[in-house]
Formats: C-alpha cells, structure tokens, sequence
C-alpha cells in the first residue's frame, strides 16, 4: 500500500505541510482546501513544490453540500464545481472527494442524490477527474457508508467511487461487513484512516478535536486493514486527523508520528489471524535507570538511595559514573561532565536522563527501529567500552537497549566492582526491595499520545484505556504501556490544568521525564520501618478514617499502616501496600507490596498522594 497524510493533520502553512510529508516519507498528500486558500502560493506553485518533493497530490477536499439539493442551488453547486475542476488542473490532481450534504436544505431523495453525482462525474470524466464520496457520520441524510454505497452503486458511474474513512464508519458502530462482501475494489476512490479514544459525544465534535493516528486510540483500524489486505487493495492508505494538539505541534514531529502508524498498520495488517505465536524481538525488563548527578539535588538523590537502602557497588573505569544496586535494581548515577547526562542535567536539573531495556533479539529490535524512522543516539565511548545502542525516549531522555543474558551484566565490562562495607552498619542495611514494579513519565498534553504510540508500534506495548486521577488543582489523565509480561509497566501522565502536579513537574524540570519510579518489595513494613520518616510522604489522619470505614481493616493493622504513612487498597484479586517518598526535583519513588494478583497502581489513592505532594510544594514556596 502507498502512504498519505492529509494537509489537515499536521500544522504550519501549507509549504511547512508538504516538507514535513516528504521528510517523513510519505508518497502522497491530500489537500484540505482551507490550507490552499489559507497560502500564498499559487495552486500551480503548490504543484511544483510537490512535483519537487516526489509527492502526488492524490485528493483535493472537501467538496460540501454538493448532491439533492433544490434547483436554485443546485444550478450554484455545479458552477462551483466546474471552478473546483479548474483549480484541479493547476494543482494537478484528479480526484475530487464530496462529503455528504449538511445543509438544511438537503432534499431526501437517495435517487436525486445519485443522479447529481452522476452528472457531476460525467463532467469530471470530460476534465480528466474522478469523484469520490464519502459519508460525513453528521450528514443530514446520509451518514453511514451503506447509505453512501446504494447512492454510488445507484449512479453507476465509472468515474464515481466511494469514500472508506475510519473515523466516520467506526464512530457510528458500522461493521466491515459490507466492505468485505459487497464493495469491489474498483469502486473504492479514496481510503482515509484515523482512530479515536471511546469517547460519548455529538460526532463533530467529537470529529474535530479527538482523531488521533491509528494505534493510538481504541477503534478497529486494525480489522479494517486486514479486510483491505485480504480484498487486494494496493491503493493509498491516507491520514485525516481533526486534533488540536496536533495543530499545534511540530509538523515534522507529527508527520513521523504519521508515518509509524501507517507502518505499524501496515505490520499489524499482515499478522496471521491464528493463535501462533511467532518469535519477535521484546523488552523483557528495565535494566537500569540512569540519573543525571550533579549539585545539591544530584546528592539528595544519593542520600535518598541510601535511605532506601540502596549500596554503591561499582564504579566506571573511565568515566565519573558509578552504580548503587539493590535486589535486581540498578541505578546508575552519571556526574561525567563529557557526556549526555550532563547536557540533561544542564537543562533539566538533577533527573533520570535515561532508562535501560533488556531485550532479547537486539539486532531485530535495532532493525526494527530503523523501520520505524528511528535514529539511532551515537553515545561517547571509550577504547574496549560497551558501545550500549540508543535512541531518543521520553523529552530529551534516552533508552539504551542491553542484550538480556543471564552470564553477565552491562557493567561486568566498563565498571570496577567496589569493596562493600559491612552489611551490619544501619547505613547499609537491605530494605528487601526486589525489582522496579513500574515507573511513571509525565509528558506535556500534545506528547501523550505521541508517546503511548511510541511504546505500542516500536516494542509492542499493550496501552491501557486513559482514566482520570484528581489533582487538587485539576484532574491528572493517565494511560498504562505495559509489555506483555508486565515487567516493564510505564504509566504516562499528562494534564491540562496549569498548577497540576504534572505541569508543576514540567515546569520545574523544564520538560517531560520520568517522574516516578516505584519499588517492589516482600515485606512492606519491614522496608518502611528502616526508612526514616523525613524522607517519607505524610498521609493525613482523614485517609486512615475514610479507609477504615471503606475496607473494614483490623485496628491493629489500620494503627501500623498510619504508623508508617502507607496507605491500601485491595480488590478480587488481592492486595497492595505503598508510601511514597517526598520530591526531589520534582521526582519521587514509590515503596509497594502487591500480595496475591493484585494488578492495579493503587489509583484508588492517587488523590491522596496528589494532595500531600500539592501541601508539601506549598510549604516550600
């Protein structure tokens, strides 16, 4: 299949559109013809541009309110038209597409429809054109694709097709029966996916301002493709987003976005249908998390591992680096002043500048990187060093990629292993945390889809539905990427509301980031009674009463879980126990216990947390 994006899905002028396409990669573009008449280009610039792009301006739209319209108006409608086919000529494109009317004056008349569209398809076939109909989910009278194929099929034209857009078909529960046993492939002009979040809304609204690329909403993009593949189409699949963070993002940025959903739809179309499961490269675990160190907040963040019971225990042969481990944890503390962590640090302050996946099939993954219009980050390395691959995460972070091996660590070759002190010392004593059980990011609004889809199309990541986590001052959204053994589960917030905690964490650290980073341990009283309490999270007295009365806990075990700040949630399934810790930079860790298949964050307490982190900023101010 060839590859389109409407000039309506991204933003900048016109000649901005149609660079950002052609870097993406794309080999066509449709013209929203707001943005031609928007530009001071002339249409035949407009085709030169795209003639020196190698792009082929496949559609020019929307043609509005066109068919079973009164005489008086109809007259008006073909004059337009033939003024349309005339801007056609000078852009150089032959395809015309009519969305269904809107106009209050609409006749209807399924017959008189089909006969406008056939004259006007007699008209285009003198020009050289084609038509192309589609079903606007908010027409009049026609606003399903069936009703859009007995209009086409009843003009029975052959430069007369019809219009298959995702949005419109899924948002009004239409099934893809009638694509696959009745459509034939000839009479399909145009194909324009886009996908959405299951939202409740009057459908133009919902149009204009909630479309996002496929894969990274909940609609059936997916199945459709399939259906596409098995009926042979060859033909352009072309992006049509509505979405006002894209509109207000880098063109370029967005047309990539683009391009890795239609690719990834195009991945996903071609998967068997059949419950064997072939061998992919996969992320099987957070490796280590990389901490960009330096001034007060890089050695609050040292005493702060120390008090959660964390140990140096190497240390980089070259560089100024070293590593404090626990359990499986690792976390590398970067002061080297001649690398990528500086430079973070730099803009961001004292923060987590990267994260380290382990991944089984590296090369695979690598390649698969480069599919998906990936670069690839050139790190700083020194003679006989691992030369550890990575590109681009979260705001200016990186994810580096270390084979997963059971014989050796990433830092058995570049890092000296440390004398360690007596274990005995309350300094050094082992809190029993295992593993890092999640960690959360938290992007700007115009990020967060970019970033779910992110983990979905290059690591195959299952993304969990948005829900919402109340701020004090507005509410946090939310989404889970997850892969598929739920070792690596990365939450992805972002909100809105200007004092929220997630903008209150992007203005302090300048940018998006990993936020959180929660612990799992055995025992969670254990861990908590060796931490000491000016590190901790407060919880108020109110949450312990709210609690009481919602679970009916044993006093005894309500009084040691208010003894220690943690607080509780439970479900079918079993139950989870956790504290936080206060900021650092705006970044916070999380201590918890999951007893039983517990497999929730304890969202049932993220207004609390909100709250205490909103009292506790407060009081610095």
């Amino acid at each position: 299949m060839k590859r389109s994006i409407a000039t309506v899905s991204i933003s900048g002028t016109l000649e901005d559109k149609f660079n950002a396409a052609a870097q993406a990669g794309f080999d066509g573009i449709e013209i929203f013809e707001n943005d031609l008449t928007q530009s001071a280009m002339s249409p035949v610039q407009v085709r030169q541009l795209a003639e020196s792009l190698n792009l082929e301006i496949i559609a020019l739209q929307p043609f509005r309110d066109f068919e079973a319209m009164p005489d008086a108006l109809r007259s008006k409608n073909f004059y337009r038209a033939q003024k349309k086919f005339e801007l056609m000529h000078e852009l150089g494109t032959k395809n015309l597409m009519v969305c269904s009317n809107v106009s209050p004056f609409t006749i209807n008349d399924p017959a008189r429809a089909a006969h406008d569209l056939y004259e006007l398809a007699e008209l285009a076939n003198k020009e050289g054109f084609h038509i192309s109909y589609e079903a606007l989910a908010w027409g009049i009278h026609t606003k399903d694709y069936n009703q859009a194929w007995e209009i086409v099929k009843q003009a029975d034209h052959d430069q007369l097709g019809i219009v298959l857009d995702t949005f419109h078909m899924f948002v009004r529960g239409n099934t893809l029966d009638l694509l696959r046993d009745e459509i034939p492939l000839d009479k399909i002009s145009l194909v324009q996916v886009a996908d959405a979040p299951r939202l409740q809304m009057d459908s133009l609204y919902f149009s204009r301002h909630f479309r996002c690329f496929p894969g990274q909403g909940d609609l059936p993009v997916v199945d459709f493709a399939r259906c596409l593949r098995e009926k042979g189409f060859q033909g352009y699949l072309s992006h049509e987003i509505f979405n006002d963070e894209f509109r207000a993002s880098s063109p370029y940025e967005k047309a990539v976005d683009g391009m890795r959903s239609l690719l990834w739809l195009e991945e996903q179309s071609e998967l068997p249908l059949c419950d064997e499961k072939t061998e992919v490269p996969s992320v099987e675990n957070i490796e280590f998390v990389e901490v960009a160190s330096g001034g007060e907040a890089g050695e609050q963040f040292v005493n702060l591992f120390q008090a959660l019971g964390f140990q140096e225990t190497h240390r980089h042969k070259s560089k100024d680096i070293t590593l404090m481990r626990q359990g499986d944890i690792n976390i590398v503390l970067n002061r080297e002043p001649e690398s990528q962590a500086h430079q973070h640090f730099e803009k961001h302050g004292a923060s987590i500048c990267a994260l380290g996946f382990a991944v089984n099939r590296i090369s695979e993954l690598l390649s698969k990187l480069d599919y998906y219009r990936c670069s690839q980050f050139q790190n700083q390395t020194g003679p006989g060093e691992l030369n550890i691959p990575a590109i681009r995460g979260v705001g200016d972070s990186l994810i580096y990629f270390v084979e997963n091996q059971d014989n050796y660590k990433f830092y058995d070759i570049d890092f000296a292993k440390l004398a360690q002190p007596d274990a005995d010392q309350p300094s050094q004593r082992n809190l029993g945390l295992k593993a890092i059980d999640h960690l959360g990011q938290t992007v700007a609004p115009a990020d967060y889809l970019h970033t779910s889809f992110h983990y979905r199309s290059l690591f195959d990541f299952d993304i969990t539905p948005t829900q919402d986590l109340p701020d004090v001052y507005g509410l946090v959204v939310s989404r889970v990427a997850s892969n598929s053994t739920h070792k690596v589960r990365i939450p992805i917030n972002m909100s809105m509301a200007s004092d929220a905690s997630s903008q209150r964490f992007l203005k302090h650290t300048n940018g998006a980031g990993v936020q959180q980073i929660a612990f799992a341990c055995d025992d969670i009283f254990a861990a908590a009674d060796q931490v000491d309490k000016s590190y901790v999270l407060e919880i108020p007295d109110n949450y312990y009463r709210d609690l009481e009365a919602r679970c009916q806990l044993d006093e005894a075990f309500l009084a040691r879980l208010k003894q220690f700040n943690l607080l509780y949630d439970e479900n079918a399934d079993g139950q989870f126990l956790h504290f936080y810790t206060r900021e650092i930079n705006g970044v916070f860790f999380e201590v918890l216990q999951r007893i039983g298949d517990y497999g929730n964050y304890g969202e049932i307490n993220a207004h609390i947390r909100l709250a205490s982190q909103a009292r506790e900023t407060a009081k610095q101010r």
